[in-house]
């Protein structure tokens, strides 16, 4: 998988852009806030149809402009093809692949298959339960078409049965109501917390193969899947939940309230970890991610790097830079002299100045 070119029109700070991406490692240089990171949302965009800011459609469109569009061309297999996105101020994005709309954006997961990695991810295992669903979520839409599926309506029944929850009425006897909703609940729900917990032990191997490398062989780390409930007790815990979901008015029971647990020498990373072992674990994971999709899909992903590695000491920077030499790289960083001390080779360097690459 490679990423040919990138076109951008009234998409943040880019009231135009043309950009050719090279195969290997291309690096975009320039001062903060000129523009570094709005080029890896735009791609991330077009890989995913999220922002990874979790920024709205409407954030992204070039300040006093109705719409922006984002074009990637990227090739697989010797194959080209082309993503066309519209972004819209006050409608629905519109998404189109080689001229062919799409119905729905989640269509989109999967095609260009990308690894992000930000100052932001070091700190996931310390930030909240949400973040770590998130990465679950990211990872397993784009290796896993089914996985997609049975989220997107899971997350649509948890939002209606919210609403029902919102609007009844006070003593409004809602059992048979919230028979049928349950069931449903526990169909898409009990699929994503079985194809989780795949996905943490695949993951947690590669994971444990790859920090024994980065600590030198000093500590040995494993993933732990939280689900809220088990399979076993998911139908019944929904029934016994009820009164304090009627008080709470939302749903407090399924796998959108799972967690995801890092446990070095069997220490809880996020409770007792180190700043430098809760890093060095966030940086195992990033790249059994790469290896996870390399094994699964056949595929090689992109790997976007936002300005990390000034946020990672010598070690931890060469096991990066390693991979960067084998798959196709685009990194934002304010200069280039570490890439040059190392010797590392380097496809092309771009400089961004205020909203413009300079080629």
């Amino acid at each position: 998988m490679k990423i040919e070119s990138l076109e951008l029109s009234d998409f943040r700070n880019y009231e135009a852009l043309e950009l050719p991406l090279f195969p290997g490692v291309n690096i975009l240089c320039g001062d903060n806030a000129q523009g570094k990171t709005n080029i890896l949302e735009a791609i991330y965009l077009a890989a995913t149809s999220k922002s990874h800011r979790g920024a709205k459609d409407s954030d992204m469109i070039r300040f006093g402009k109705e719409e922006a569009h984002v074009r990637v061309v990227h090739e697989k297999e010797g194959l080209s093809s082309r993503i066309d996105m519209h972004l819209r101020r006050h409608k629905t994005k519109g998404i189109a692949i080689d001229g062919e709309k799409l119905k729905k954006a989640g269509e989109l997961m999967g095609r260009i298959k990308v690894v992000l990695f930000s100052p932001e991810d070091l700190s996931i295992i310390k930030l909240s339960p949400a973040e770590r669903r998130r990465f679950m979520d990211i990872e397993l839409c784009q290796i896993d078409s089914f996985y997609l599926y049975n989220l997107a309506n899971y997350n649509r029944l948890v939002m209606q049965r919210n609403k029902l929850l919102k609007g009844a009425v006070y003593g409004q006897d809602l059992t048979a109501t919230l028979d049928i909703w349950d069931e449903q609940l526990f169909s898409f729900g009990s699929k994503l917390i079985e194809r989780r917990m795949s996905f943490i032990a695949q993951i947690s191997e590669i994971t444990g193969q790859i920090h024994r490398e980065l600590t030198g062989g000093k500590e040995n780390i494993r993933l732990s899947y939280v689900p809220s409930v088990t399979l076993e007790h998911y139908r019944e815990a929904m029934k016994s939940a009820r009164d304090r979901d009627f008080r709470m008015h939302q749903t407090t029971v399924g796998p959108h309230r799972d967690d995801l647990v890092y446990i070095a020498n069997d220490i809880d990373l996020r409770k007792y970890g180190s700043q430098g072992q809760q890093r060095t674990a966030a940086l195992a994971l990033k790249l059994s991610e790469i290896e996870l999709i390399k094994r699964i899909t056949k595929d090689t992903p992109v790997l976007l790097l936002d300005d990390v590695l000034s946020e990672l000491d010598e070690t931890r920077q060469t096991q990066l830079l390693n991979t960067m030499g084998q798959i196709q790289t685009i990194v934002t960083c304010t200069g280039v002299d570490e890439f040059v001390k190392r010797r590392m080779k380097i496809d092309k360097i771009y400089r961004v100045e205020n909203g413009r690459v300079i080629v």
